[in-house]
């Protein structure tokens, strides 16, 4: 859900060196991770429920060598920016905290790490509700684990990145996000159960591909918001009488709550149902529906949608191969995924940006890719 790549430093993002140039003469090692797009099950997972992203092409990529000065040197050259902090010290505000707290995390589990070079590079487009601070956390760890050579399975280091965002970036977020970038891939459709952290891999409904636009439009509300929502769910469910609204089998049940907990807990419950229907393999035109459904759910009774998104996804509905849309991210700006007809997504998704700009705004396509975007 964060940005760790807030901040002025963004004015500086082509300013940056690469890794090569960084590192010089001195062997290092890179490792990357991917953000994530998630179809069905926003707002769910920390709700105990069920999500299904799927991994996006774009990813962070983190290089790492040991250090030969006594502290931290941590470089983006997304930003354009470095910091350094000692080994008892902290990390300024900002990028550096996602990757200090897996350092610290890590290092808690007994892993011995001395101060480290680090290289951080993305071709993630920020801000965009496509979890770049996951992506940040995730290939932190695999980079530290390479070099270290420490034994950490996949879902244990999903774990520890998400506790590296709620310690040190001061997010409480769920867990998804963490688990997208570490086990899903851009192929398939991650089956995650946030309660046992379940996870399936899933083909994507047959006969279609993705599109993803970025709508431009900065989510400024999403912190604030995402935890105002999170504690109504908490309230709604206590109110309920259940550990969490994960736990409600009836739609019906909800009905009994006052404005604004009914709405709130409306969603999650129809949004899980949406997420096990479409886990149990549906058409396309189905899966469609679903999107479609969430997208009204998170406008209507989360209250997490902006005009700009809601036209953003009516104009991917009514374009040509279109099956469905919906906002995706914690909403209030970001990016909007549609599923199509294969073969259609590419025009489709660039005569609906075309059509949006038209009165000056700065949506952008983001899925399907023109190029390679794998290795930034």
């Amino acid at each position: 859900m964060a940005n760790p790549h807030s901040g002025n430093d963004q004015a500086n993002r082509e300013t940056g060196v690469d890794a090569a140039t960084f590192f010089g003469a001195q062997q290092f090692i890179a490792a990357s991770a991917p953000g994530r797009v998630n179809l069905l099950g926003e707002h769910t997972d920390y709700n105990d429920g069920f999500m299904l992203p799927v991994a996006t092409p774009q990813c962070t990529t983190v290089s790492v060598a040991l250090n030969n000065n006594p502290e931290f040197e941590i470089y983006s050259s997304t930003l354009g920016s470095a910091v350094t902090f000692g080994q008892d010290g902290k990390a300024p505000e900002g990028f550096a905290q996602y990757i200090e707290g897996c350092i610290r995390l890590l290092q808690q589990r007994g892993v011995e790490i001395a101060p480290l070079r680090m290289h951080v590079t993305s071709n993630l487009p920020l801000g965009t509700g496509l979890s770049s601070s996951a992506a940040l956390e995730v290939a932190t760890l695999r980079a530290l684990r390479a070099l270290l050579g420490f034994e950490l399975d996949d879902r244990s280091l999903a774990l520890i990145a998400q506790q590296s965002e709620i310690q040190y970036a001061h997010v409480n977020c769920g867990i998804m996000d963490q688990m997208a970038s570490s086990l899903a891939d851009s192929e398939h459709m991650l089956f995650l159960d946030a309660r046992t952290l379940e996870t399936r891999l899933l083909a994507i409904p047959a006969g279609s591909e993705l599109i993803v636009i970025d709508s431009g439009m900065p989510r400024t509300l999403a912190a604030s918001a995402y935890n105002v929502r999170r504690a109504e769910c908490e309230a709604a469910a206590k109110e309920l009488g259940v550990q969490a609204l994960r736990d409600v089998a009836n739609l019906a049940d909800v009905e009994r709550l006052a404005p604004p907990l009914r709405q709130r807990a409306r969603h999650v419950v129809s949004e899980n149902q949406r997420v096990l229907e479409a886990a149990q393999g549906v058409p396309a035109e189905r899966f469609g529906e679903l999107m479609n459904d969430s997208h009204y759910s998170l406008r209507d009774d989360y209250e997490v949608s902006i005009p700009e998104l809601d036209e953003l996804c009516e104009l991917l509905r009514a374009a040509d191969g279109v099956h469905g849309a919906r906002l995706t991210g914690a909403g209030f700006g970001g990016a909007v995924v549609a599923l199509c007809r294969s073969g259609a997504a590419a025009a489709a998704g660039a005569r609906v940006v075309e059509r949006f700009n038209a009165s000056g705004r700065k949506a952008a396509l983001l899925l399907p890719t023109t190029t390679d975007t794998r290795t930034p």
